[in-house]
């Protein structure tokens, strides 16, 4: 049972997609809709098989699915209803590819569907409402997607009782419930569908894949029993047709079938055709879960090697792990492997990229630590240096004046002498103007040498403090954690002594906590991949459900001198940290460039904004560091903000001093 919900917390909802079902004759249904755009037919009928095409195609050739719905479109202009359509294929198109177009799209959708009164429409815009909660969840979570289903989507087809639409939205609330384990009342939704379809619709696609789901929802309940009624049921449907995509679902749920069982060796045969059937259809996502399903499998039967190899491969094909739980996860396991195989250094390497990813998953619980950790170190440092900046600044101040009251006099003096009048007050001008702008420019350079001192002191201070962390105290700590686990493995019972695992768990927080310390004082990542790479884990790490960033990196070159690019790290760092804390957004913006020897930054936000004269006014430190980066690297800095939210447009020179 615990190996099934660790497959479900991995599960990224592939059959959850706003979609209509395809029909299980895959290459007869598409054939027909060809043939309609072929034939001299009413150009809504066209325009309607021309979408449907496009929806077919969407995640196997883009170009193609793009080609049918612009033409589709072109065809349905005469035609509301068919116009109004578009727009939910529109949302269909872009939903894997940018969801906040298609939730645009579906928006519109909805609006234009719900001028008419048929089953047409209002199915329409039922999935259209489904389909703008699915483009939601990755914000919102599961909870606003389900009250969708039940406020919205499911009372426009009610009023149809019995039609295929109403089971294929009583299947897909019970896929919602599943994933969120929430088995019985999943099971009470698939069985109100399969009133409607087993009766009504007995060959469809529809009945297919609730059948799936039923036998999908028993497996993790571990009800083998109940699990296979419903797994034969689906067999029979899809055998006519081997040449369906549908049949890698079947193979998956067959496969939960087997682990239900455990009967592990005949699972294998079983993912190994789910996995020739997955790659087949372009369906990454399931190809992968297939392998995950399969490196459980082995561990089960010992076979670690395997095992590891086959976790190794899902990690680095990236279609599961670029969600940061999931990859989580596998640094887990692949750690508890290692240690199975003896391998402790291997062990120790995969829990501090566990102990790393779990830090930043975390790190706005301890940014305030971190805050109070920088300003210990810095601020002795910081005032005197301030100190020593104001009294020079004070010295010069006065040698201007000194200067500057001489010139004056000598000025009084060329008065009395009116001949001479025009020829030494042009003098005056000009000797002047000289001479300020060389003060200014020595104060300037002055400044901005201070400037560099405080900020490469706090950035040593940074990575010193990092690497005695990292290096010293998290290395030993990690390693009298797994000598702890291997001891205890062969000395202990969990059940008998529970306290000591539970001072282990202690002993793991304390390690997470301190390489989360260690990571924030100096980023791993830039020092390894870069900053391009660096910037984007940045982005990821402030991104959450309630916020999406748009990360975009244009021409970011590896050969700018590493010095440089930690400045304008912690001045993106502060960027967003401040869009996060203040602005209270929930769509950021953030774009880098370079080009030569210039380097551009934009960051764009939806929050409250601030007032104009703030910027002015404001004691925060944050500010005031970011413009001590920008001056640094010779920059420039622009913000525009009003109630609609805020643009920072920066402008550096990275030209290695």
């Amino acid at each position: 049972m615990k190996r099934l919900l660790i497959l479900l917390s991995l599960l990224l909802s592939f059959n959850l997609q706003s979609q209509q079902i395809i029909p299980l004759n895959e290459k007869s249904y598409v054939d027909s809709l060809q043939n309609i755009t072929k034939k001299s037919l009413p150009d809504p009928s066209k325009a309607t098989a021309l979408f449907l095409l496009s929806n077919y195609y969407r995640n196997i050739d883009s170009l193609l699915s793009k080609k049918f719905l612009e033409n589709g479109k072109i065809l349905a202009k005469n035609d509301p209803l068919i116009s109004a359509k578009y727009y939910y294929y529109e949302g269909q198109y872009y939903l894997d590819r940018n969801r906040t177009k298609a939730a645009v799209s579906y928006e519109k959708a909805i609006k234009a569907l719900s001028k008419f009164r048929n089953e047409e429409s209002d199915f329409f815009q039922a999935l259209a409402w489904y389909s703008y909660g699915v483009s939601q969840k990755n914000k919102e979570g599961y909870l606003p997607l389900v009250k969708i289903i039940l406020e919205k989507s499911l009372p426009l087809v009610k009023k149809y009782e019995n039609s295929r639409n109403l089971g294929f939205l009583y299947t897909q609330l019970a896929v919602i419930l599943t994933y969120n384990a929430q088995f019985k009342k999943a099971e009470n939704y698939n069985n109100k569908a399969l009133e409607i379809l087993e009766k009504k619709f007995p060959n469809s696609a529809e009945l297919f894949f609730t059948y799936l789901n039923s036998a999908n929802n028993f497996c993790y309940q571990a009800n083998g029993d109940e699990a296979q009624k419903y797994l034969n049921k689906a067999e029979k449907l899809i055998e006519p047709y081997p040449e369906s995509s549908s049949n890698a679902f079947y193979y998956y749920s067959k496969t939960l079938f087997y682990i239900t069982r455990q009967r592990n060796s005949e699972a294998l045969p079983i993912i190994d055709k789910g996995i020739f059937y997955a790659k087949k259809f372009n369906q990454n996502l399931l190809a992968q879960m297939f392998y995950f399903n399969k490196y459980d499998i082995l561990k089960k039967l010992k076979r670690y090697h395997e095992a590891k190899s086959t976790l190794e491969d899902v990690l680095a094909e990236k279609t599961l792990a670029i969600d940061l739980n999931n990859r989580k996860t596998f640094y887990k396991q692949l750690s508890l492997l290692n240690e199975e195989l003896g391998d402790t250094k291997e062990a120790l390497k995969w829990e501090q990229k566990y102990s790393k990813l779990n830090d930043s998953l975390n790190i706005e619980n301890v940014k305030l630590e971190i805050n109070k950790l920088e300003s210990k170190f810095n601020t002795a440092e910081k005032e005197r240096k301030i100190a020593t900046l104001n009294a020079e600044k004070n010295q010069k101040d006065l040698e201007v004046n000194k200067k500057n009251s001489y010139l004056w006099g000598m000025g009084l003096v060329l008065l009395l002498a009116l001949s001479l009048l025009a020829f030494f007050y042009i003098l005056f001008r000009k000797n002047n103007k000289i001479n300020t702008q060389k003060i200014n420019d020595i104060k300037q350079k002055e400044e901005l040498s201070l400037t560099k001192a405080i900020l490469d002191g706090e950035e040593r201070e940074r990575e010193r403090i990092a690497r005695d962390l990292h290096d010293g105290l998290g290395g030993m700590l990690a390693g009298v954690k797994i000598n702890f686990s291997t001891w205890s493995a062969n000395h202990l019972q969990p059940e008998k002594d529970e306290e000591f695992y539970k001072i282990l768990g202690q002993l793991d927080s304390s390690v997470s906590e301190l390489r989360h310390v260690a990571r924030n004082l100096m980023p791993e990542s830039l020092l390894n991949f870069g900053l391009e790479t660096a910037l984007d884990d940045l982005c990821e790490f402030y991104t959450r459900k309630d916020l999406e960033i748009d990360f975009q990196a244009i021409g970011i070159e590896k050969k700018v001198p590493l010095n440089i690019q930690l400045n304008i790290y912690r001045i993106v760092q502060e960027l967003l940290a401040n869009a996060v804390k203040h602005a209270q957004a929930t769509s950021i913006l953030l774009q880098c460039s370079q080009s030569g020897e210039n380097f551009l930054i934009t960051i764009e936000d939806n929050g409250k904004g601030f007032e104009k004269e703030v910027e002015k006014t404001t004691k925060s430190m944050g500010l005031h560091n970011l413009r001590n980066r920008v001056n640094y690297l010779k920059g420039k800095m622009e913000i525009n903000s009003d109630h609609q939210g805020t643009t920072i447009n920066i402008e550096l020179n990275i030209h290695e001093e």
